[in-house]
């Protein structure tokens, strides 16, 4: 195993920026960088053995400084949607940026994936970045103390685990917002991958992509993943595919999944996580988005299996809870497991 660091460039009012490279003895790297605590590379063995990047990510130190569709994201305060970019707490309204129609997606602007955070730690096998986000920012209350820590182990599983200690009660939901595209980052669309999603049930949405409080079961209908499906699949009933909730089956610890296969190289990725839903994004938004080693990204070019707690849940006081506080930090674990299939 190796930690190696080099300069990625820098940021527009002059920081300079770093690309944090890990490398197993199997040739596998994941390089990430402390802008956003992004991921921006992962170079794995195909079936013929060559290794290929399946990662989406930009070219230089200004698209992450922008960054609009999360590519390789630490995504936070809080994650996904939440509607009218406002709720009650403790008796006290709190009211955030509506940055998509009426609601509130990523907790933006200025989110947290577009800013640099420290470097705390390197080892041979792990790299750890922390960012404090003060009391407000966003309109958050409290104060947050992040720790984002990315290891690669030995057995080609690459796993991220995210910290959040906060000052008083406040809501907390990250995730990792990585694109894969299994064939290679370059290689096109992702429409012949297989995916499986070992859940039962799924949450409607209203035409905002806020769910509108049941959950569905998946039985006999296109959210049913639990056996493989080709990710073209969706496309005849919705044109720009998944960007769904999937209700993950309740069991404790860090559990897999979902298991994506590259139909051209044979990639297999299992992930992991602790977290009780993933939001599967098939980036149906993406178009013609200039990426690294001159890619150009269109749609469908990856998908983001986004682990998390519930969209909106901090409306739903039966889902599982996003509020965190001093007696209840934040924890949450992602692993992103590789292999081939012959």
């Amino acid at each position: 195993m190796s930690c190696s660091t080099k300069p990625f460039g820098t940021t527009a009012d002059g920081r300079d920026v770093q690309l944090i490279t890990l490398t197993n003895s199997n040739a596998m790297t994941a390089t990430v960088t402390d802008l956003g605590a992004c991921l921006v590379s992962a170079y794995v063995p195909t079936r013929t053995g060559e290794l290929i990047d399946v990662v989406l990510a930009h070219a230089d130190v200004q698209g992450y400084e922008n960054n609009p569709m999360g590519f390789g994201a630490s995504i936070g305060r809080c994650a996904n949607r939440i509607a009218d970019a406002s709720f009650e707490l403790d008796g006290k309204q709190v009211d955030l940026a509506a940055n998509e129609g009426k609601n509130s997606l990523h907790s933006g602007p200025n989110m947290w994936h577009q800013r640099l955070w420290d470097v705390i730690e390197t080892g041979d096998d792990h790299v750890t970045f922390g960012l404090t986000s003060e009391d407000g920012d966003q309109g958050f209350p409290g104060k947050a103390e992040v720790r984002a820590t990315y290891t690669l182990s030995e057995n080609n599983e690459l796993t991220v685990h995210y910290e959040v200690t906060l000052s008083e009660r406040s809501v907390v939901n990250m995730t990792n917002h990585v694109y894969w595209n299994l064939n290679g980052h370059a290689s096109g669309d992702i429409l012949g991958h297989q995916l499986s999603i070992d859940a039962d049930g799924y949450l409607p949405t209203d035409e905002g992509n806020i769910p509108l409080g049941e959950i569905a079961s998946v039985e006999g209908t296109i959210f049913d993943l639990r056996n493989p499906h080709r990710l073209d699949t969706p496309l005849a009933q919705f044109p720009r595919g998944y960007d769904n909730n999937f209700c993950l089956r309740e069991t404790e610890g860090v559990r897999p999944f979902a298991r994506l296969v590259g139909d051209e190289t044979g990639i297999a990725l299992e992930i992991s996580s602790d977290s009780p839903g993933v939001q599967v994004y098939q980036a149906g938004w993406l178009d013609d988005m200039s990426g690294k080693d001159g890619a150009a990204y269109g749609q469908f070019s990856g998908i983001a299996l986004e682990a998390q707690i519930w969209p909106d849940a901090i409306h739903h006081s039966d889902w599982a809870s996003p509020i965190f506080g001093p007696e209840r930090p934040f924890s949450q674990t992602i692993v992103f497991a590789f292999s081939v299939e012959k």
